[in-house]
């Protein structure tokens, strides 16, 4: 009988598009997911996203949207990035549809009902800038338990602990950077610490759903110290209005913190996905899905980020178990993603793979998936994208070992033989084509335990076999001689059957290629089962070049820091600076200190006041200068300034001008009382040179 498989993935919260963390376990999921329906079995994948909570009820207001349409906004642009990278999902939905708050509720009286749900006073951080409850997200500090910075309030990303925001030192509001007070509150709480879940909840964590390392971290958390500290707290799970949410059933401006509706956001979408008629059009399945979920053949099977273990394996399971319904049977656990030797990514430094980016530059998303693979296990390890190590697995074993079979034997079989293959092969070749066959179960089991990386390996060590069959036959040199055309076309058919065999293997993870390769070898939708004959005498189609090689423009130009944003600078007193001058230039001006002797108006003029100046000549000379809007002639006798003492004499209307006066003003104020004459400190002497 067919394996019944429901499968999902960490829903993405929707308040930002896919990062390649996303794009990496969407990729390792989707590979078991193909790997499982080439098997025969029956795989309903399913996605959503997490819609719920104070940071997208925030981000709505700023964006000027109700936090629906937010959502939906940010749902609309998921599916290129699916597309782009081949990511099968079955359906796609979000916690706020009706399906999930009917499940969430539903679980809630359950858990009620069980006697697990507490209702108990909290003091509450509350920010008085915002006039609000802050969600444990907008809330940071210091962890207590290894006094990381910048800890959010709900759990530490360095040390993995969860605590009560509360206990944070030196906490303040992500929102506003206030120091949030307290206020008290009435919250809902999960009894976590009851007996019946811990029981429940230390077996289950140890009975090999769990990795190794995973059930091992586990076990930490339910350990107490010497002081009776630690060890499993109950779980607030309400938020106080405003939030966006789902309302607690009987309970008026409380709603469910998100953490709670989020996980049962699977079971959500997999009930719409049923009501959408999506698994009778895949298999036939007439059964609700009711039916479905209780069917103790099905397998409940989630792929998550290490950053949320805690919630997966200790809250998600307590809640089914005490409400009724099924536990998941694996929780795979995957580390984060990092590039070249485990840098941190980073856009603005050039260190960010933005998924988009990749797709626009024309870069094969088989590609990405691939180098993916090759770098994953079934552990609970970081991977790191490095550009060279990028370039040459592509190159050398996608293209150089394993498309290049198929190129150098296609062209010999269209051309000599009318595109067919022979059943006549030499023992030579069968002895290699049976290697290739017999490695069917190695390749199945590892792909079966997520071991993607040993997967390709293998894979690849096989795809060596066949090239040193190619080397050592040399089919461009029996083309060439007389008589051996058989040998020739035996020679090529074990090379097309040969690749036909590692296109099977690596399917789960090529889906594109594998499609070309059928349709190229004019075969039906291969399966691992297909692996157990050979094509024997066979008309293949014309060969299409399946695959380019990664051209490092392109990594680099992926690399590539984003631009600066142009910022204009503003205009120092409202206009550019002058062109460049030499030192020689400005030697040529001469300025000097001046006192203001006498000043006064000029008949005739509304701009212009006349001064007399002693610059230490021995006799004093007379300046117009076009100060009158912001100077009274009293306020400045007696005054020093600056004057330019080697302009030219200038006749003016109203007599000669023997110098100018320097003063500053803003480009849009001339004319205006924005006007100000240069004064030197106290103690220059007229006829000192400025230098």
């Amino acid at each position: 009988m067919p394996r019944q498989l429901f499968v999902t993935t960490a829903l993405p919260y929707a308040n930002g598009h896919f990062h390649i963390g996303h794009i990496m376990e969407y990729i390792q999921a989707d590979i078991w997911v193909r790997f499982q329906r080439m098997q025969g079995n029956q795989v309903h994948f399913v996605g959503a996203d997490d819609a719920h909570g104070a940071p997208i009820m925030i981000a709505a207001e700023k964006a000027g949207k109700t936090p629906q349409q937010f959502v939906a906004d940010i749902a609309a642009g998921r599916k290129p990035y699916l597309d782009g990278f081949h990511i099968s999902f079955d359906h796609w939905s979000s916690t706020d549809s009706p399906e999930n708050h009917e499940l969430a509720q539903s679980i809630y009286l359950a858990l009620k009902e069980q006697g697990l749900i507490d209702v108990r006073p909290i003091e509450q951080f509350f920010d008085p800038e915002k006039g609000m409850f802050l969600a444990d997200r907008f809330i940071k500090g210091e962890c207590p338990k290894c006094g990381a910075k910048d800890q959010y309030g709900d759990s530490c990303e360095v040390c993995g602990a969860v605590y009560a925001p509360t206990e944070l030192k030196s906490p303040y509001s992500a929102l506003s950077g206030a120091t949030p007070v307290l206020k008290t509150s009435d919250h809902y709480f999960f009894r976590l610490s009851d007996p019946r879940c811990l029981s429940f909840l230390e077996q289950w964590t140890q009975d090999g759903k769990l990795q190794p390392a995973v059930s091992k971290k586990i076990k930490e958390w339910f350990t107490k110290d010497e002081n009776g500290e630690g060890g499993l707290g109950d779980w607030d799970i309400s938020r106080d209005a405003p939030y966006f949410g789902i309302e607690i059933p009987g309970a008026p401006g409380k709603y469910f913190y998100v953490w709670l509706d989020a996980p049962i956001g699977y079971l959500a979408s997999l009930k719409g996905y049923f009501a959408a008629g999506g698994p009778k059009a895949r298999y036939g399945e007439a059964r609700s899905y009711d039916e479905f979920m209780a069917d103790p053949n099905v397998e409940q099977i989630h792929f998550i980020g290490k950053d949320i273990t805690y919630f997966h394996t200790l809250f998600w399971p307590a809640m089914l178990q005490f409400s009724g319904r099924k536990l998941p049977n694996q929780v795979n656990v995957h580390g984060f993603m990092t590039v070249n030797n485990g840098e941190k990514m980073s856009k603005s430094r050039g260190t960010g793979l933005d998924p988009l980016k990749y797709l626009s530059l024309g870069m094969n998303p088989e590609w990405l998936r691939y180098y993916i693979a090759a770098k994953l296990n079934a552990n609970v390890e970081d991977i790191d994208f490095n550009k060279d190590d990028f370039m040459a697995r592509v190159n050398s074993d996608l293209v150089g070992k394993f498309v290049n079979i198929a190129s150098r034997a296609a062209g010999f079989i269209a051309k000599r033989f009318e595109g067919k293959t022979t059943a006549d092969i030499g023992e030579e070749g069968k002895q290699l084509l049976a290697t290739l066959q017999a490695g069917r179960a190695s390749i199945v089991e590892q792909y079966e335990a997520r071991e993607l990386g040993k997967v390709l390996r293998e894979i690849m060590l096989l795809a060596d076999r066949v090239n040193e069959y190619v080397d050592a036959n040399k089919p461009w040199e029996l083309a060439k001689q007389e008589g051996m055309d058989a040998r020739l076309q035996e020679v090529c058919t074990v090379c097309i059957e040969a690749f036909r065999l590692l296109s099977i293997y690596l399917k789960p993870v090529l889906p594109v290629v594998a499609a070309n390769v059928e349709a190229f070898l004019k075969v039906e939708p291969m399966t691992f089962a297909s692996a157990e004959q050979l094509l024997g005498a066979h008309t293949i189609g014309a060969y299409q070049h399946l695959m380019q090689r990664v051209d490092v423009k392109m990594l680099d130009a992926l690399f590539e820091a984003p631009p600066a944003p142009v910022v204009e600078l503003p205009k120092p007193g409202g206009e550019d600076i002058a062109d460049t001058i030499t030192i020689d230039d400005f030697v040529k001006v001469d300025l000097r200190i001046a006192k203001i002797v006498n000043a006064e108006h000029v008949e005739g003029s509304t701009k212009l006041l006349r001064l007399t100046l002693d610059v230490g000549e021995g006799r004093t000379r007379n300046v117009f200068s076009g100060i009158k809007e912001a100077y009274k002639p009293e306020d400045l006798i007696g005054k020093h300034t600056v004057m330019v003492a080697n302009l030219a004499p200038r006749k003016m209307k109203f007599g000669v001008s023997e110098g100018m006066v320097l003063a500053a003003s803003h480009a849009d104020e001339k004319g205006t009382p924005g006007i100000y004459v240069l004064e030197p400190v106290a103690g220059a002497q007229p006829g000192m040179r400025i230098r």
